[in-house]
């Protein structure tokens, strides 16, 4: 390739590089002009966090990440960007000029948000949202656990990252993420790529996870949803986080999923048996909290 094509190859690049440049100097410099979020996506992982997100947005009067287009779920602010600051967070929300601006257009008093399914799952991120957001309202989908660690173990070897079968995964896991949560307690700044990556099984226990947000946040400002739902019927859980939110109804006009799996292999029966006994207490302990039948795997339960 000669010198002058490789520069033409390599400008777009550049030219895309400098354009984020300029654009985060200039939201730095109105940060005190742009309101921090009202409403997170939480989790869990592979539980539908992406798929909701895109939904959400599709709502004129719910704002993502600022410059929009770009379509940017989080900025992991609240676990793994922590060190660049406050007024780096706030860089990625749009300014109350745009927010009265488009509420004119609406109706209804725009609200900004992220997603990420690690902020339910890191249980110091709780804390951390309230100590500067208090009046966030946080939303939860939660799937099926068994099928939510299939998933998981899906996406970890599509990315290349896990080399075991998922039973060997399934055992290896207290192993591979012992004392990694005891780490993470003790040094706010340490982010567990293994608590994160290979947490199959304990991450669908989720009663513990719904209690630590409740901790420090009202019940009225957490919104409980089932994965299975939304897959089900997009529209109907829409319906419902405008309800949460205070926002006016709004139609999907895309009700396509977003980051589903590329796998289609089926989980090892063995598997699905073992962690069906494995979430029977946790589960209806969780059924008991939330009031409601969940109608997710139990033992024995035909296919």
């Amino acid at each position: 390739m000669s010198r002058i094509a490789a520069h033409k190859e390599a400008a777009p690049r550049w030219l895309k590089d400098a354009a984020n440049l300029t654009t985060r100097s200039y939201a730095l410099s109105t940060t005190a002009a742009r309101p921090g979020p009202d409403f997170l996506v939480i989790g869990t992982k592979r539980g539908g966090t992406t798929s909701l997100f895109g939904y959400l947005l599709q709502h004129p009067a719910l704002l993502g990440l600022f410059p929009q287009p770009r379509g940017r779920k989080s900025t992991d602010h609240f676990f793994a960007s922590t060190q660049r600051g406050e007024r780096w967070y706030r860089s990625h929300f749009h300014t109350q000029v745009y927010r009265n601006r488009l509420a004119r257009r609406t109706g209804d008093r725009p609200l900004g948000g992220e997603a990420s399914p690690y902020y339910l799952w890191d249980p110091r991120i709780a804390g951390r949202v309230h100590a500067r957001y208090p009046q966030v309202k946080a939303i939860a989908l939660l799937r099926d656990p068994v099928e939510r660690a299939w998933s998981h173990y899906q996406e970890r070897t599509e990315n290349g990252v896990e080399p075991l079968g998922f039973a060997d995964a399934l055992a290896a896991e207290e192993r591979r993420t012992a004392g990694e949560l005891e780490r993470m307690l003790v040094d706010p700044g340490y982010h567990s790529t293994a608590h994160d990556w290979y947490s199959y099984r304990a991450r669908g226990v989720y009663l513990p996870q719904l209690h630590n947000w409740l901790s420090v946040f009202a019940a009225e400002q957490l919104l409980v949803l089932r994965s299975e739902d939304m897959y089900d019927d997009p529209q109907s859980v829409l319906d419902q986080v405008c309800r949460f939110l205070g926002v006016g109804s709004f139609a999907l006009p895309d009700r396509r999923p977003r980051n589903a799996s590329r796998s289609r292999s089926t989980m090892p029966e063995h598997c699905r048996a073992e962690l069906a006994e494995f979430y029977r207490e946790p589960n209806q302990a969780l059924e008991a909290f939330l009031g409601r039948s969940l109608r997710w795997t139990t033992p024995g339960a035909p296919r």
